[in-house]
Parts: C-alpha cells; structure tokens; sequence
C-alpha cells in the first residue's frame, strides 16, 4: 500500500461480536457446547484477584514451574538460540524431525532399557497433542475408555471422542493408584486404559506389581480377542514426570516388565515436566508402529508439530547425559525439599491435633494432602461443608492456593487436595506454613 493510500474505513464491530443469542447452544457443536472448561483455571482466576490486590499468596496450583525457581538447562536454551540463529523456522517434519526421533531412540534405550525402531516415534507440540492424538487414533464414539480417578483430563478427552468413559474410583490405601483387580470387571469392554505414573494430581507412583498384574491381564484379554477376531484394548502409559521420582521409588514401564506390551502399550513423555520446559511445546509418543503412524496422520492434519528450534535443541540436550545429571541433580533437590517442606509441615499440624494430614511424595511435583475440618466455623461464621468452602477458606485465610480432588475427577468431600511446588520458592510455602495453622486453629465447633 503507498504512503498516500486511503485509510479504510473503521467498522465497529463490538456489539456483533459480543452479541448473546438466547439459545447459545445453537451456534457450537454438540461435543464443543457441552464441554467443560478447567477447573484449575478458575481457581486460578480467584488467585490472579487477590494477588492484584496486594494479598500474599503461596500459590500450590499450577501444574507448571516459575523459571525464577526452576530454569531450564542451560544446555537447552543455548541451543535453542544456536537454532535460531542458524534460522530453523520453517516446517518441521510432520511426524518429527529425523534428528530428534534419533536421539528420543537413544535416550530410551539408555536411560530406560527399551529398544524400540525408529519408526516407534512420534514428535508433537507437547504431551497434550499426543494424549488426544491417541485417543482419536484408538477410541471410536461409543468405545469405553477405562481410567483411575483422580486423573488429569481423562473426562475431558473421553467426551470429545464421544467416548463411554468408565471411572475406577481409587482411595488412599492404594495411594490413589489402580490395581489389576479394579480393572479386571470393565476390561471385556474396553478399548483404551489409561495410566499415568507418577501420577498428577497425587505425587505417587505405580510400583512393578500392581503395574505387572494390570499389563498381564491386557495380554491375556487381547489373547482372547484374536481369537475371537475383535479389536484389541491399548494402554496408554503417561509418564511425563518419569525422571522426577524421590527416595526409593523406582519408575516402571509396561515393556519394561512385560515386553509382549509394546504391541499394545504407546508412551507419552515430553521435555516440560523433567526439564521444566513447559512452554517449549515438545513432546512424543512412542509404541508400536502401525499405530504411530497413524497417529502421525492425525495430528499431521491439525498442525500438532512441535517448533523446529526446540526440537533441533531437544537433540542436544537428550544426547548429552552428563548435561542431564548435573541438571537434575539441582533440579530434583529443589523440588524434593519443597515436597518434603509441605509433607513435614502437615505432619506437624496433624501431631497438633488439627484436621490435617499429607500422603509421603514419591514423584512429580505434587503432594497429596487432606484438609477436612468439616462442621467446623470459621471466623466469619460459616460453616465448612465442603472441599470448595475448604478451598476458599484457605485461600482467604491463609492466603494458600490449592486445588480440590474433584478438579482431577474424584466424586464426593473428604478433603483431598493436590498442592504443587513448581511455582513457590521454599521461603514461600516455610511462611505460608504458619498462616494456615493458625486459619486451622481459628475454627471452633
């Protein structure tokens, strides 16, 4: 256009835009209406308000981490910026660039013990894409999916599939983690399972026999199918905070323990959780072939790619083991002290006496923790009947942000929240500590 050219006219179009139809479910799909926005977001949007104004908080609700506590490596981000540099901005390769799907071959068979082709993996932009890249490649509408509560979003990917979603309800005594025989009663129906260790929202890992036995009965059901000629049931095995496990506890993998599994098992891993690279969008799927490739198609047709930059630097971070060691060894530290912070300061309210208690971290960033001061009064003169009176409460009178079970699934009000340390500093949660005991100790009968 030349500098002389006339300005186009303005059209206001705010009134159109922001228009409310009377039947508003008229303009969406049927799947897009009736879905279900985060839960976490809008308790995030109650924490954004009191921030603004000017209350303190100890914020325990995001999954993500504050690159002021926790960095990427270095080795990651000078990468990045060499690809850039070197203009890697053009398309990626569809299924994900030759390089990289190398190194991920590598860093399997390296750090985890499983030696898959290189046409086991998939590259997408994050471990999102590949859990609804997943889904649409398996579940057809109708089909069931089997998944534990609490789980992240299950419910949500379950209804845009038009699923029959099926619910294994777990409690603390199995660490809220399924067993073989929980399944055992869906499993003739199922097309998909879903499993997810260490498990967001509670911090806990499966350990190799629950796993074992859940893996065996799969085998032995997809047996029965090629008999019969039916569909098989997959596994979807989520383990994206695989190398964030603390103590003695030791991550397992359904190949790993039973390899006839890799016919049925797909893997969604990604660089945000074990290298705190959220927002550098890459992650993979890795199992059997034809079902990978398949999966490619999917996500090829919805521009699911991770950027090229980070994926280039993904190679050198992953083929650097060295880099990765010293990484974690600050990196595991930090969110390890802060888990065992919060566990210890539970603990000590619970030996108080308050209506407290913590279940022990084994892995991610999160703590399962049980606030149930339920029939109590607080100051105000309300009465805490539910989680979200607890939730609200907390907040307000201890300025902590945490985020109910039900968020992840788990019906009903017994007090289980995960709280998770990614974006506070320890000086934050060792002063939020004392504001929330003195909340607790605030309510009477």
């Amino acid at each position: 256009m030349s500098d002389d050219a006339a300005t186009p006219a303005l059209h206001d179009l705010t009134a159109h835009a922001t228009h409310v139809e009377e039947a508003p479910a008229r303009r969406f799909s049927t799947m897009a209406g009736a879905l279900v926005g985060s839960e976490i977001l809008k308790i995030a949007a109650d924490i954004r308000q009191m921030a603004a104004q000017g209350h303190k908080i100890c914020n325990l609700t995001v999954g993500d981490f504050d690159p002021r506590q926790f960095a990427i490596p270095a080795v990651l981000q000078q990468a990045v910026l060499r690809a850039l540099e070197r203009h890697e901005t053009n398309y990626p390769a569809a299924n994900g660039m030759l390089e990289l799907r190398q190194a991920l071959q590598r860093y399997y068979e390296r750090d985890l013990g499983l030696r898959y082709p290189l046409d086991s993996f998939l590259v997408a932009g994050g471990a999102r894409p590949v859990i609804y890249g997943t889904y649409r490649t398996l579940v057809d509408p109708g089909d069931t999916v089997i998944y534990p509560v609490p789980s992240w979003n299950n419910n949500h990917y379950v209804h845009m599939c038009g699923a029959r979603g099926v619910q294994v309800v777990c409690g603390p005594e199995s660490r809220f983690l399924p067993t073989g025989d929980a399944l055992l009663s869906e499993l003739p129906a199922a097309r998909l399972v879903c499993l997810n260790s260490p498990l967001n929202p509670t911090g806990t890992a499966i350990d190799a026999d629950a796993l074992r036995g859940i893996c065996e009965a799969i085998l032995a059901e997809n047996r029965a199918r090629e008999r019969s000629g039916t569909r098989p049931v997959y596994l979807m095995y989520d383990h994206i905070y695989w190398m964030l496990c603390f103590g003695g506890t030791h991550h397992v993998t359904p190949p790993g323990l039973v390899p006839e599994m890799a016919r049925y098992t797909i893997f969604v891993d990604g660089i945000s959780k074990a290298f705190a690279a959220t927002g550098l969008r890459v992650g993979w799927a890795v199992g059997p072939v034809d079902v990978i490739r398949q999966m490619s198609a999917v996500l090829g047709h919805v521009g699911a790619w991770a950027p090229r930059p980070e994926q280039v630097a993904t190679v050198d971070l992953l083929d650097d083991p060295e880099a990765i060691r010293t990484y974690h060894k600050t990196f595991l530290s930090g969110i390890a002290s802060r888990l065992e912070l919060l566990h210890g300061g539970f603990q000590a309210l619970k030996a108080e006496g308050l209506a407290v208690d913590s279940i022990p971290p084994m892995g991610a960033i999160y703590l399962t923790v049980r606030i149930f001061p339920f029939g109590q009064v607080t100051p105000e003169g309300q009465t805490l009947r539910t989680n979200e009176d607890v939730r609200r409460y907390v907040l307000h009178a201890a300025g902590v942000g945490i985020v109910p079970f039900q968020a992840f699934g788990v019906p009903g009000d017994e007090g289980w929240f995960r709280l998770s340390v990614g974006a506070a500093s320890e000086a934050e949660i060792q002063a939020a500590l004392p504001r929330l005991a003195e909340a607790m100790r605030a309510l009477h009968a």
